[in-house]
């Protein structure tokens, strides 16, 4: 720190403190300094001669130094950041509590250090065992009830207290289950996970494949190259993606999935910033050939967007279902020191014939909406998918 303010003195160094703090939340998130640069167009010297700026630092060091009561200048400053993002009137553009943050980043990592199981909250039963973990390798069966952690009852224990102990548990340790209505002692030590973010299965009867996706996270690559290979091997020609209630995810995660399936060379999306675009191709050799219905409804959004669009565009794909969200908007994000977080609007994405779909979304080849049955209450007990009947439809005719 010496070192790169050599020659400033006391004040000029708090002054930079602050102003970074400042600007920090209208960065990417990786800062690189380049002849005292905070940006490619904003320096330290810029921002020590911005009238406006210096009218914020004189009401910060009075509110410091004359307020009646103790400041939390922690706190101070986050309230400015997210006063800053407020001002901008963008519903993308937030401040998220470490909480919040913390939530976040552990749906988006698409991973968990565990044994491998979903637990019900009832009776504390197994409600799945996914396949390849420390729980299936041990034997655990959906339906097993867990009665004991290490000799310890934990009959009367919150299932979510369960999920701590385990996750807690860095060495080995045993589960006692009932397994109607006879017990059983595993031993189990948990291990890194890959979170589902897909299901996948081959139609019954037919060769057309099946394929949801739930979220858009930092594995999901490697679970859709594991799912088309199986479904593959399994003698699909033909494949339905199921995009319907995904909110989005990583935009890298859509663009590598994507890679999977167009042709080397062909636009996926482009990024309008400020009228300046960027054209993002396929680089890789892989592609496929066979043909592809994307399911979308009004709930798919942002990444699911852009892998539709670019599958539509550069693949020649058939989107049915309903009317996208329309998010058309890529955000990115900064973690502060305090864990939480600024998320901020950086650019428009556009499609590969340049079409930007914000708050317009992506209108289906086929619009079709699904049909409900109701009991007297309203209450929704039966929902018939059109929408998927509809892709077979289209698939079983090709």
């Amino acid at each position: 720190m010496n070192k790169k303010y050599n020659g400033f003195n006391l004040p000029w160094i708090l002054t930079i403190v602050v102003i970074t703090s400042i600007i920090s939340a209208l960065t990417t998130g990786v800062i690189v300094y380049n002849n005292n640069k905070l940006s490619p167009k904003i320096g330290y010297n810029d921002l020590a001669n911005d009238p406006e700026l210096n009218q914020f630092l004189e009401v910060y060091a009075n509110i410091l130094s004359e307020y009646y009561e103790d400041i939390d200048k922690s706190a101070l400053l986050e309230k400015a950041i997210a006063g800053m993002l407020n001002y901008l009137g963008d519903d993308y553009t937030t401040y998220l509590d470490d909480n919040s943050t913390s939530d976040l980043m552990e749906q988006l990592a698409g991973e968990y250090e565990g044994i491998g199981v979903s637990i019900n909250n009832a009776d504390k039963s197994i409600s799945k065992v996914y396949d390849d973990t420390p729980a299936s390798k041990a034997g655990l069966q959906a339906g097993d009830i867990i009665i004991g952690f290490n000799n310890q009852d934990v009959t009367n224990m919150p299932a979510s207290d369960i999920v701590s102990l385990i996750k807690e548990s860095k060495d080995a340790f045993s589960l006692k289950i009932n397994r109607n209505g006879e017990v059983l002692t595993t031993t189990l030590q948990i291990a890194k996970i890959i979170s589902p973010s897909i299901d996948y299965y081959l139609v019954e009867n037919t060769s057309i494949g099946y394929l949801y996706i739930s979220t858009f996270s930092k594995t999901l690559e490697t679970q859709v190259k594991k799912a088309i290979t199986e479904l593959e091997t399994q003698g699909m020609t033909s494949l339905i993606i199921d995009l319907r209630d995904d909110t989005g995810g990583y935009l890298d995660a859509a663009q590598n999935v994507a890679s999977i399936f167009i042709e080397k060379g062909k636009t996926i999306y482009s990024l309008n910033y400020k009228e300046n675009i960027t054209k993002y191709v396929d680089k890789t050799s892989e592609k496929k050939e066979y043909p592809i219905v994307i399911l979308l409804n009004k709930n798919s959004a942002s990444a699911s967007e852009i892998l539709a669009s670019a599958l539509k565009e550069s693949y020649g794909a058939t989107i049915v279902g309903e009317t996208s969200f329309g998010k058309g908007k890529v955000q990115q994000t900064m973690e502060l020191e305090s864990g939480s977080m600024v998320k901020y609007t950086s650019a428009y994405w556009l499609t590969p014939n340049g079409n930007c779909i914000d708050k317009i979304g992506i209108v289906p080849d086929y619009p079709i909406s699904n049909e409900q049955t109701t009991d007297e209450e309203g209450n929704i007990i039966e929902v018939i998918d059109k929408q998927l009947e509809k892709a077979i439809e289209l698939l079983t005719n090709e």
